[in-house]
């Protein structure tokens, strides 16, 4: 069923609405900003976007850049963050059309609530009216182990609206369980379970959910309940392969982009180059015996000898995908891959992946500060 954004005359306030996109690593939010800009209708929609270690990747979906801005192939413009949102925000209300919608896309190791208050506590109040948060979290990868410094939890806790995404791959008792462990969180969360994103655009845009009172007091955020010890989750190293699409809408334009020498919350980024093709079996080798569990995250362009085609590699979690389709006529074939975890050994990946590719030895750039 196609579902379209309400149009501009039913918007309850004045200002064009805000939507937040959170959500912890794989949660599916770029899954969901696609289906969102896949049903808007022709209104002017304008995307924000930020990453942890990104090389450039989601670039791939755009039709034009520039070091700032850039086109999506469905006309709706799209500017990266880079830590200046207000900023990016007045290069996007200072283009000659009228914006219809904003969506800002976090990192998913961002706290929301810093995105949220920017709109409420600089000049931007006045042109844009905060909507909603929306938070995506994997039902098949969600384990509280992951929740347990704040910003995992923080990013439920401020969601509006909590969407429970891909729940065609967990049994139903592994549903409830993990509604369950969101209750704990957030006794009145708003929970939508989906698949692939696939909500309404009626249930989450234009539904003025946001109340900027709630989270003005400081000491709210401690007042949530939401230590329960269940759902370690078991994380063992096996991944399957499923057409489950998960990667992110981000994108840094630096100069050279490598890995992040800081961290945020113990979790790191390895970004990999090569201009030589992968062995598909050496690749393969490498994900089945050499990742280390403590990848949560990966998604890379990736360049086969085996094949004329260009692919595209997700993982979240212990799942993977690999898909193909064709390669832009105006890029040269390369290889970009970023994986992100915890207590990752840099060097020893660096040498695996180096490995894996062809007649040379994998190129990578010099560390780099988010």
């Amino acid at each position: 069923m196609t579902t379209h954004l309400r149009t501009p005359d039913a918007k309850p306030e004045t200002g064009i609405p805000v939507t937040i996109l959170t959500g912890f690593l794989g949660a599916g939010k770029t899954t969901l900003l696609n289906h969102i800009l896949g049903n808007q209708d022709g209104l002017k929609v304008a995307v924000l976007v930020n990453e942890f270690g990104e090389i450039g990747i989601d670039n791939d979906l755009i039709v034009t850049t520039s070091d700032i801005m850039v086109e999506l192939s469905n006309g709706c413009i799209c500017c990266s963050i880079n830590g200046e949102l207000v900023e990016a925000m007045d290069r996007l209300l200072a283009q000659p059309q009228r914006l219809d919608y904003v969506i800002v896309e976090t990192t998913g190791l961002a706290d929301p609530l810093p995105v949220a208050m920017t709109f409420l506590s600089s000049e931007l109040r006045d042109e844009c009216r905060l909507d909603s948060i929306i938070t995506l979290v994997d039902a098949e990868n969600f384990s509280l182990d992951l929740l347990t410094g704040d910003v995992g939890r923080r990013q439920i806790v401020y969601g509006d609206i909590v969407l429970l995404n891909k729940t065609d791959l967990v049994s139903e008792e592994r549903l409830k369980q993990v509604e369950h462990s969101l209750l704990n969180i957030k006794p009145d969360a708003r929970i939508l379970p989906c698949r692939r994103g696939n909500v309404p655009l009626g249930l989450l845009l234009s539904v003025g959910l946001f109340d900027s009172d709630r989270w003005l007091q400081p000491e709210e955020e401690d007042s949530q309940p939401g230590h329960d010890s269940h759902h370690s989750g078991d994380h063992h190293h096996h991944h399957d392969h499923h057409d489950h699409h998960g990667h992110h809408g981000h994108h840094h334009h630096h100069p050279s982009d490598g890995d992040e020498a800081g961290a945020i919350e113990g979790f790191t980024s390895l970004s990999f180059r090569s201009d030589q093709p992968l062995d598909l079996r050496s690749f393969q080798n490498f994900l089945d015996n050499q990742l280390p569990q403590t990848v949560f995250r990966a998604k890379g362009i990736l360049w086969f000898r085996e094949s004329e085609r260009r692919h595209l590699f997700h993982l979240a979690g212990k799942r993977f995908s690999i898909d193909d389709d064709d390669w832009p006529a105006a890029k040269s074939r390369s290889n970009r891959l970023v994986l992100i975890g915890r207590d990752l050994d840099h060097a020893t990946l660096r040498q695996q992946l180096a490995v894996c590719c062809v007649g040379a030895r994998g190129v990578w750039a010099s560390p780099e500060i988010p």
